[in-house]
């Protein structure tokens, strides 16, 4: 008697389940690589060199697990209960539970370590290249970023500040382009507005304006530049200064 086997995939199916599998190897192995390399591309552009950058994007990976708490801010009494998610510029947030104190901190990798970077780039244009004119150009971005971050910045009862991912890089973006024209072609100076600019743009308008809501608010916690209630100074830089 012949014995006929029977492939239970169809061709088209089999074909599916490798662009799956290749979509997800993508999703897990290059697309971090992408990142990674855009990273350090980003630093080099503003004058680091690529040791330099790899020391800076291991430090920031390292300082991202370390939130050090600055002041414990107490709630108010009899704070109204608020639903387990909200939704905020079609971003669906779980909001925990109520907490009657707010510990507020400052992530050591989304802070810390791009307001140093920021700060030494203000010193480095000033002092060693004596660009007195290319840091007055840097603090007028920031203060362009600043303001269009507070004005898009909204509480989200339970977790924190909400801000549009894309506002405040595009800000900070446009914001570069724009003065950089008047900076007398000092090389890499889109560059370095848009980095600084995104970076403190984004600290003062999104988190340090906003501070007097934290306590009225009830999250549990509110890291600057951690993963949760304050978020996207690092980010917000990096993707500012890579497209300028």
């Amino acid at each position: 008697m012949d014995r006929v086997v029977f492939n239970p995939f169809s061709p088209l199916m089999l074909l599916f389940f490798f662009g799956l599998l290749a979509l997800v190897l993508l999703a897990v192995i290059v697309f971090p690589i992408l990142f990674l390399s855009a990273i350090g591309a980003t630093f080099t552009r503003l004058g680091f060199t690529w040791w330099q950058a790899l020391l800076i994007l291991l430090l920031t990976l390292i300082g991202s697990f370390v939130n050090i708490p600055v002041k414990t801010l107490e709630g108010r009494p009899g704070a109204p209960a608020y639903d387990r998610y909200a939704v905020m510029y079609g971003r669906l947030y779980r909001i925990p539970q109520q907490a009657p104190r707010t510990v507020l901190a400052v992530n050591v990798g989304g802070a810390v370590i791009p307001v140093l970077i920021s700060l030494y780039l203000l010193y480095d244009s000033v002092v060693l290249s004596g660009g007195y004119l290319l840091f007055a150009l840097a603090l007028a971005g920031v203060a362009v970023v600043t303001v269009t971050t507070k004005l898009v910045a909204r509480p989200v009862p339970g977790l924190g500040i909400a801000t549009p991912f894309f506002i405040p890089p595009l800000a900070a973006l446009f914001a570069a382009l724009i003065l950089s024209l008047f900076a007398g072609g000092v090389p890499g100076s889109s560059v370095i507005i848009a980095y600084v600019s995104g970076t403190l743009g984004t600290l003062i308008g999104a988190d340090l304006l906003n501070l007097h809501h934290i306590a009225e608010l009830g999250a549990p916690t509110a890291s600057i530049g951690g993963a949760g209630t304050f978020d996207g100074i690092f980010l917000t830089g990096i993707i500012a200064a890579l497209l300028a």
